[in-house]
């Protein structure tokens, strides 16, 4: 990167539908395993879209303490906890191990939807006759939630948590941005780091698309309505996609300087080089448009000093929405021409402000490996999605720079470049 402190990853944590921990997620990618299916979270609804990317078998009894804490964590706050304790497990970073002043973190986020069960009680009470009386909230249903119900659901209380409990004293702060929220958040803590603010931070993010609330409240347009054959229905550049996919998830990195990492001896896993961010709106459109996009990867490009030859893999944001794919599809294209792509939404859906980081564990394993993954379910190319797309079989390369893409439907894109140790 342009500035001469170079920032390295020690250790990564993920919890989502197709894994908890790396090894496990690592595994159900390179196995093509898919991590979608019938909600089970909104059984018996009556739903346009029944099913999406859960994570199965959580508790976060096994990774909160002190435990008490979990009355104040909605569950999105809980796995996004999860993943930056498994990250700093992984680096072997713990309290007490780093100097809590120059140990901070930033974690994307985004607002979290209360469980309806959680309030129907109070909604009962400012029912009148079978109408909803709003006015009757405060007097009579207020009394009714938990006193701290608020702490649950605040977007920036994962990072808090995860900074007292690791007495993490230098930076602290919450990137809530939708989709780009933990990308940005790892962009922040980079430069953090190169500004000699801190020595390790955690960073990542996490998000639910799968919340019932939030599902009755922002509806389904963009959504697959594959409800019979739902480990299909993420389809990213596929001729027949109709739609994204809901998910949740989280994950999170421990980034250091190198200079930290080496003197600790730390197993560096991967290096960030650099990194663009951008913004365009398209009327009309839902996402970002290809100048938008194709400013992101050039900035990314630049500031790390690469070029479009050296590119490895591009694990691309896509949703398998029509046109946000054929968008996404001509930025690559023109930027970087027949680079291999990898769209890891294809295993487990659009997890919101996890997203980013989930998806950008596969590009880290990817250069520890030397192999890139498979896009599930692309079956039939779509020329207007002109990208080399990995799939039937993971891809072995020696090329290890990756690219890894993020977008919102308002339009921002931000861009990683990540390297080899």
């Amino acid at each position: 990167m342009v500035d001469s402190v170079e920032v390295v990853i020690t250790g990564v944590g993920v919890v989502c539908p197709i894994g908890i921990g790396k090894d496990a997620y690592w595994k159900s990618m390179l196995e093509g395993r898919s991590g979608v299916g019938p909600l089970t979270l909104a059984s018996g609804a009556d739903l346009p879209v029944r099913f999406g990317g859960e994570i199965k078998g959580f508790d976060g009894k096994q990774f909160v303490k002190p435990r008490k804490s979990l009355k104040v964590m909605s569950r999105e706050i809980q796995i996004g906890y999860a993943a930056a304790v498994a990250a700093l497990q992984d680096a072997r970073v713990s309290a007490g191990k780093v100097d809590p002043d120059r140990f901070g973190v930033v974690l994307g986020s985004e607002m979290f939807y209360c469980d309806l069960d959680e309030l129907a009680d109070a909604y009962r009470k400012c029912v009148v006759g079978g109408q909803l009386r709003p006015e009757l909230w405060g007097e009579g249903a207020m009394s009714d939630l938990y006193p701290l119900w608020m702490l649950k659901y605040l977007p920036n209380m994962a990072a808090c948590h995860i900074a007292i409990t690791e007495d993490a004293r230098g930076p602290n702060n919450t990137i809530t941005l939708d989709e780009v929220s933990s990308l940005l958040a790892l962009i922040e803590s980079v430069c953090y780091i190169q500004r000699g603010a801190a020595d390790v931070m955690v960073a990542g993010g996490q998000g639910s698309r799968v919340n019932l609330t939030r599902i009755l409240y922002r509806g389904d347009v963009y959504w697959s309505h594959r409800n019979e054959e739902p480990q299909r229905a993420c389809r990213p550049f596929d001729a027949q996609r109709d739609g994204g996919v809901i998910g949740e998830g989280a994950g999170a990195f421990i980034l250091e300087s190198r200079r930290h990492a080496e003197a600790r001896g730390a197993n560096i896993l991967a290096r960030v080089l650099g990194f663009g961010r951008s913004f365009e709106h398209v009327p009309g459109h839902h996402g970002a448009g290809v100048d938008g996009m194709r400013r992101a990867i050039q900035g990314a490009l630049t500031s790390a000093g690469v070029t479009p030859a050296e590119i490895g893999h591009v694990n691309a944001h896509g949703t398998s929405e029509i046109e946000a794919d054929r968008f996404e599809a001509e930025a690559i294209s023109r930027c970087l021409g027949d680079v291999p792509v990898t769209a890891p939404k294809s295993y487990f859906g659009c997890l919101g402000a996890g997203t980013g980081a989930v998806e950008m564990a596969a590009s880290v394993m990817a250069i520890t490996t030397g192999i890139v993954p498979a896009t599930l379910n692309y079956e039939f190319p779509d020329p207007t999605c002109p990208v080399n797309v990995v799939h039937g079989q993971p891809l072995t390369t020696d090329r290890r720079n990756a690219l890894v893409l993020n977008q919102t439907e308002c339009g921002q894109t931000a861009a990683v470049l990540l390297g080899p140790p």
